[in-house]
């Protein structure tokens, strides 16, 4: 088996990839299909954990089919496709941010130079200006356009809203296709499972800290913030991801160990951030960030879908480069 895989080309190597996430992706997918027909609606609790269920699912449909397109039409259309993901979830995050009118040159820059700018950087590969173009000089650059606006009301809260979307949404999220376009000694045209690599173990991690969850039922750690995270849960979630990445060595450019320390970054960084994002919408007390429940995934808020990732992609990015030296 072993030598039938290493015989393939690169790009066969990764459609087989693809292939078997699709297929265990839909074996799930109609196992969660019975159990939600099996579902009295009886226990309100068993539903809405059913749902969120449902919800982690669908995001790992988006997200595989986002990746496939992405590889099927090169680096540079995947990166232009994640420039769209982060526009929708930028838009998501400053609708639910109240603004006023002198925020408005602010937002202009936001989507429409900032955002470009970001992505460009990625697709020309100047990853020094990518770590540093949004906390540092659009940090400065936001602010003067909105003092030049010439309305203090609420200024600080206002920008703070504003480079948090633009951090979380555009920052986060253009470290992802940066991986595709890192140059690993011997790994070229591989690129795909190093992305494979990050969203799997974060995805794994979200839903073995749902499913033992469930199970353990212990208190949870931050009742305020979230029903259902308490360190048990999450700290089993981490080390069974991160055992799950040591697996998948094979298909980085990681040796075992090194896998299993990356897989534990990427995991810790994405969950985290996750209840950093459920703090968010507490504090504009919402339950989802589509709008009014509805966001353009058809289900709950894209960025709903994609919030672990936006932390785990810059910090598993940069603790990739920094390790490697790349």
């Amino acid at each position: 088996m072993n030598t039938f895989l290493r015989n393939l080309s690169p790009s066969h190597q990764v459609g087989l990839l693809f292939v078997l996430v699709f297929g265990v992706l839909a074996i799930i997918s109609a196992v969660a299909f019975v159990m939600s027909l099996k579902d009295t609606h009886e226990d309100d609790l068993h539903t809405d954990k059913l749902k969120e269920f449902n919800g982690l699912l669908r995001t790992s449909w988006l997200m595989s089919t986002v990746f496939w397109i992405g590889w099927t039409l090169g680096e540079t259309v995947a990166t232009v496709l994640f420039a769209v993901v982060a526009f929708f979830a930028l838009r998501e995050f400053i609708t639910l941010s109240p603004t006023r009118q002198g925020d408005h040159r602010s937002l202009v820059l936001a989507f429409f130079v900032v955002l470009p700018v970001q992505f460009a950087l990625v697709i020309t590969r100047r990853f020094d200006l990518v770590t540093v173009f949004i906390p540092v000089y659009v940090f400065l650059a936001i602010p003067v356009v909105s003092a030049l606006a010439d309305d203090p009301q609420r200024f600080l809260e206002r920008n703070a809203k504003l480079q948090w979307g633009i951090m979380v949404c555009v920052y986060g999220i253009s470290h992802v296709p940066a991986l595709l376009l890192l140059k690993f000694p011997n790994y070229d045209g591989k690129n795909a499972f190093l992305v494979f690599f990050l969203v799997f173990v974060v995805q794994t991690c979200m839903i073995v800290e749902h499913l033992v969850g469930r199970k353990l039922q212990r208190p949870p750690s931050a009742p305020n913030v979230s029903k259902s995270f308490n360190w048990t849960s999450w700290l089993i979630a981490v080390v069974v991801a991160s055992l799950l990445g040591g697996l998948l060595a094979g298909l980085t450019p990681f040796k075992p160990a090194q896998a299993v320390a990356m897989a534990f970054i990427a995991c810790v960084s994405g969950s985290l951030g996750h209840l950093v994002m459920k703090a968010l919408k507490r504090d504009r007390g919402i339950p989802n960030w589509g709008k009014r429940g509805v966001g353009v995934t058809g289900a709950s808020g894209l960025l709903d879908r994609v919030d672990a990732l936006c932390f785990g992609a810059p910090i598993f990015f940069h603790s990739v480069r920094w390790y490697f030296g790349l």
